[in-house]
């Protein structure tokens, strides 16, 4: 999974400042380096249906988190998916 450090480093260049973990924008850069790190898990252990279920949540999750985003403020919005790259 993720590091302290990895994560701390996601907070910063998403948050702007070192302790703001709880802006959207972040959240939903953490989850997105969770669910990469996931997918590539799977390669390896196919019949792993508890972690399945766990990944489909943190989907979930994040489809929720940039529905309110992409509501609350566009341009944010825009730019998340820009740095991410979750959308073509």
């Amino acid at each position: 999974m993720l590091t302290k450090q990895q994560t701390a480093d996601l907070v910063t260049k998403f948050g702007g400042a070192e302790g703001n973990s709880g802006k959207t924008e972040v959240q939903v850069a953490i989850l997105t380096a969770k669910i990469t790190y996931l997918t590539g898990h799977f390669a390896d252990h196919k019949h792993d249906q508890h972690s399945k279920r766990g990944l489909m949540k943190m989907i979930g999750k994040r489809r929720r988190l940039l529905k309110y985003l992409s509501g609350s403020s566009d341009t944010r919005y825009q730019a998340v998916i820009k740095e991410l790259g979750l959308r073509k």
